[in-house]
């Protein structure tokens, strides 16, 4: 039985940008995500959330900035009777070597070590090639959801060979609760 779900956010749970998501009036919930985190809580799912936040290593916001965000998300969440166990995020750029920027798992590691849980027990939600390679890396399940850069991401069509495939993190909200 899969336990912990790890979800993107930007693309996966609210509307992505290529200017980056800035504030909190930019932070907008994708259609049916909110509701889904929260059916997935209800059932007895671990949802916690792994972002790269480069906008911070580029100054595009700060840490006050980002943590409204989050809080903004977890106060749809509420209203919803859900809860996301747990935030990661990476703070650096691109360049910055660190060990949490995903495609490396530094952050899919901490959550599975934080919550005690197999990663085989575990699914990485993602809308990049990046966020599955995290996944993967760690040992997890994958899933592509074409919201945010799904689509693009399955264009170029490497490294997804056998990764299912879902139209919004809705529809796998749905297979798992169905599986």
């Amino acid at each position: 039985m899969t336990k912990l779900i790890i979800l993107d956010r930007d693309g996966v749970i609210n509307e992505d940008s290529d200017n980056y998501v800035r504030s909190t009036e930019e932070w907008l919930p994708l259609p049916g995500s909110i509701k889904a985190m929260a059916r997935l809580h209800q059932a007895g799912f671990t949802v916690t959330v792994a972002t790269n936040q480069s906008g911070l290593a580029r100054g595009y916001f700060d840490i006050e900035t980002l943590n409204a965000m989050h809080a903004k998300m977890n106060a749809l969440l509420s209203e919803e009777q859900g809860v996301v166990a747990a935030i990661k995020y990476c703070p650096h750029g691109p360049d910055d070597q660190c060990k949490c920027r995903k495609p490396l798992p530094g952050m899919v590691n901490e959550l599975i070590e934080e919550f005690q849980i197999s990663p085989a027990e575990s699914w990485m939600v993602g809308d990049s090639l990046r966020d599955l390679q995290a996944g993967q890396a760690a040992g997890c399940n994958v899933a592509l959801v074409k919201t945010g850069k799904g689509i693009r991401t399955l264009a170029k069509g490497e490294g997804l060979e056998d990764i299912p495939v879902f139209e919004d993190l809705a529809d796998f909200t749905h297979f798992i609760l169905t599986d």
